[in-house]
């Protein structure tokens, strides 16, 4: 059994209630027709048509179950005969449903004892149709006691529809209560006006943001999410809407949980006469858009200061922004930019100005370059420009994801001009490298060969193919151990090049080949983290510094010998001169006899030239051995120098030469040995009497400090010229006077640096020719 809805029981029972008055009144007719003879048959005739056509159908089952069926229902029930009985109505393929069927009995059955009426829907078997049967006892009129009226209905399209309906009506409810649900979970704040645009409906996010109670709190308060102070005021818009029946949007700022907040309200007007709401928080967004604002305009002001000319073009590929190189390269005045000039009226000012390579093709060329705007993938597009007059650019074309295209302008000469001096360079020092006489290697950081020159490969006989492969330097060291006399120093090359890349510290070396020849290298760092291995051949300069080795050796032999044979002559000359005296001395003593005034004379002659020449042998013999100091005492200067004054006093007197001594002070003492000081003063003394004319002075001054003792001897003789000073301590000049006036040297000189040099002292002699001569000592305390 199908359950029908109210609605549809309430029109069936309608039209049955229709149905059955006009049934009454056609069954009245029917017997007034009856006593009113042939017309009255013709009326009944008639409305038995009619009613047979009515869209229900009487039928009659009597109290014993037989039937009286119109052939109209048992169409509709699909019956090949009439039924005589209710049970028949349900057939084995046709008629009702069995269980319609049954439901149908008992339903007859209750109106027929206890005259209760029925309604119900049944349906047919092997088809779509469905009938509305409604029941009631039948009235007496009908002449069936205990029978039962019924009244079928075709309801087939009545039932298709109200199916119909109820589906659609499930789904409406089914999407309301979705509706209804997203509305109450969506985040953002909800609502609907009325008519008179008063609140009816609001979400929770709309109750939160407006800090209410609930919905209900919130309808009843009129709590507006909007600030009255807004522009327009918080309804302004739903009325706009309500009455223009257009959507409207406006961006006002709100208070949302203590904050402020930028809303983007939109209200929607219905068919209904309402209008809907909803706002979207925005903050973030204006935020957002306020940032990138900023960032747009950072990034051109970053851009105005880049050397390379940067112009962005929109999706209309009007000029949207050019930087101050890009105007300065193509010659663009400020103003004429301004006006947001087309891409390609850009390009043909570009070629007015002579900025574009020249080709021959310009609108050809004009046009390729129109597709940087449709590069696929939005790849970059990159190109150079040579433009007349040596520039050289660097064309970089970037499709941008709105449609436009940003290009960069990059002023590449001055690099294009250092490569090629960079390539000239490279050539130069390739050339340098190859006629250099040393053979030079560049080590990497990681040890592999990067440069080198032809003196380095043919020096150790290696492949150029073996080169062009970068090989460590092991790799070279173990071929190259065969050329050496000693294998195990090419392992040297190796430790050389690490500790000049890794250590940073310069090393060198000597090597010596098998074929006998002898190489210097080094290994250097260079700034930029890799070595240079630089070997030179020395093998000459092998051979030369042996022959001078060699040379030195015999000549220190030679002075050997030399030194040996004065000191042998000069104690083998001291036993003769020691007899001449002595027997000088017999004879001007009278012990041979009186000696006439002459042999007097000649005699203390012999005297003097003896006292010279032993002198002078000890002045040989003291060159000749140890100049190291004897004991060291404390030694007066004042005293050593006023003894070495007394001592030569003599000589002084006899060239009448005024001998003065200055000692201040602050000479005091120095330690040393006495005799060799006091020599020193003698030898400085002597040299300046016998290098002094006749009447000339000599003057003798001591001085000093905490650190150390100067003692000066100066004179006023002829001086020295620049090849006498320069040989003033050599030990085999000669003493006195030359010939052309210029003082000569002799051992004085040069046994006083020896003596001054034994005591860790200094000398110095400064004399001009006509000027006299100045020789200082310094002695340290």
């Amino acid at each position: 059994m199908i359950t029908i809805s109210t609605t549809a029981a309430m029109i069936a029972g309608a039209v049955l209630a229709v149905l059955v008055v006009g049934a009454a009144a056609m069954l009245y007719v029917g017997l007034a027709g009856r006593r009113s003879g042939v017309r009255l048959k013709d009326v009944a005739r008639r409305d038995a048509a009619l009613l047979a056509s009515g869209p229900a159908q009487a039928a009659l089952v009597r109290s014993d179950g037989r039937i009286e069926l119109p052939q109209r229902v048992a169409d509709w029930l699909g019956l090949a005969t009439e039924p005589r009985y209710l049970t028949d109505l349900s057939a084995p393929d046709t008629g009702l449903d069995p269980a319609d069927a049954e439901i149908l009995a008992g339903e007859v059955t209750a109106a027929a004892k206890a005259g209760r009426p029925f309604r119900l829907s049944v349906a047919t078997r092997g088809s779509a149709r469905k009938l509305i049967v409604s029941g009631a006892r039948a009235p007496e009129a009908a002449l069936a006691p205990g029978g039962v009226v019924l009244w079928f209905f075709d309801a087939t399209e009545s039932e298709e529809e109200i199916a119909r309906l109820a589906q659609e009506s499930e789904r409406l409810h089914a999407a309301f209560d979705a509706l209804a649900g997203l509305i109450e979970a969506a985040p953002m704040p909800m609502w609907y006006r009325d008519r008179n645009l008063a609140l009816t409906m609001v979400n929770t996010a709309y109750v939160r943001a407006v800090e209410g109670e609930d919905a209900r709190d919130v309808i009843d308060r009129g709590l507006e999410l909007v600030e009255g102070g807004a522009i327009g005021g918080p309804l302004a818009n739903a009325a706009i809407a309500r009455d223009t029946r257009e959507p409207q949007v406006a961006a006002v700022p709100a208070t949302i949980g203590g904050a402020r907040r930028m809303l983007r309200i939109h209200d929607v007007p219905l068919p209904s006469g309402g209008v809907a709401g909803f706002a979207v928080d925005i903050e973030e967004l204006e935020q957002a858009r306020g940032g990138i604002k900023r960032f747009a305009d950072a990034q051109r002001a970053m851009l105005d200061r880049l050397s390379a000319g940067v112009a962005q073009f929109g999706p209309d590929r009007g000029l949207s922004f050019c930087n101050q190189p890009f105007r300065r390269i193509f010659a663009m005045r400020e103003e004429w930019v301004k006006d947001r000039p087309e891409f390609d009226r850009v390009l043909e000012r570009m070629r007015e100005a002579g900025r574009l390579p020249e080709v021959r093709d310009f609108p050809g060329w004009k046009a390729e370059r129109r597709d940087w705007f449709l590069s696929a993938n939005q790849e970059a597009i990159e190109e150079p420009w040579h433009l007349p007059g040596g520039t050289h650019l660097r064309v970089v074309a970037q499709p941008l994801p709105d449609g436009g295209l940003l290009v960069i302008f990059e002023d590449r000469t001055e690099q294009v001009q250092l490569a090629s001096a960079r390539d000239t360079l490279l050539r130069v020092r390739t050339a340098t490298f190859d006629n250099l006489f040393e053979a030079l290697g560049v080590f990497a950081s990681d040890g592999r060969l990067q440069i080198w020159n032809q003196k380095f490969r043919l020096l150790w006989g290696f492949e150029e193919a073996l080169l062009n492969k970068h090989p460590r330097v092991d790799d070279l060291a173990k071929r190259a151990s065969e050329k050496l006399e000693n294998p195990a120093r090419a392992s040297l090359i190796g430790e050389l090049v690490r500790s000049a890349t890794a250590e940073r510290q310069q090393r060198g070396g000597r090597v010596s080949f098998a074929d006998g020849r002898h190489f210097e290298f080094a290994a250097v760092p260079l700034p930029d983290g890799n070595a240079l291995l630089t070997m030179l051949d020395i093998t000459d300069s092998r051979r030369i510094e042996r022959a001078l080795t060699d040379r030195n050796e015999a000549l220190e032999e030679a002075d050997r010998v030399k030194t040996q044979f004065v000191a042998n002559m000069s104690y083998e000359l001291r036993t003769p001169l020691t007899s001449i005296k002595g027997f000088a001395e017999l004879l001007h003593g009278g012990y041979a006899g009186e000696l006439s005034e002459n042999g007097t004379g000649y005699v203390q002659a012999i005297l003097e030239s003896v006292e010279r020449l032993s002198a002078l042998v000890d002045d040989v013999l003291d060159l000749t051995q140890d100049s190291r100091a004897g004991e060291r005492v404390t030694v007066d200067l004042e005293l050593t120098a006023n003894a070495a004054a007394e001592t030569v006093a003599a000589s002084a007197r006899a060239k009448r030469i005024g001998l003065a001594l200055d000692v201040l002070g602050s000479a005091g003492s120095v330690t040393g040995d006495p005799e060799r000081l006091r020599q020193t003063i003698e030898h400085l003394l002597r040299h300046a009497i016998s290098c002094t004319h006749e009447g000339g002075r000599v003057l003798l001054h001591l001085d000093g400090d905490e650190v150390k003792a100067r003692i000066v001897v100066s004179d006023d003789g002829p001086g020295m010229d620049k090849t006498a000073v320069a040989r003033a301590f050599d030990r085999f000049a000669r003493p006195g006077i030359t010939q052309s006036g210029e003082r000569a040297l002799g051992l004085g000189l040069p046994l006083a640096k020896q003596f001054v040099e034994a005591h860790g002292g200094t000398i110095s002699l400064i004399s001009e020719q006509g000027e006299g001569t100045l020789v200082t000592v310094e002695l340290p305390r």
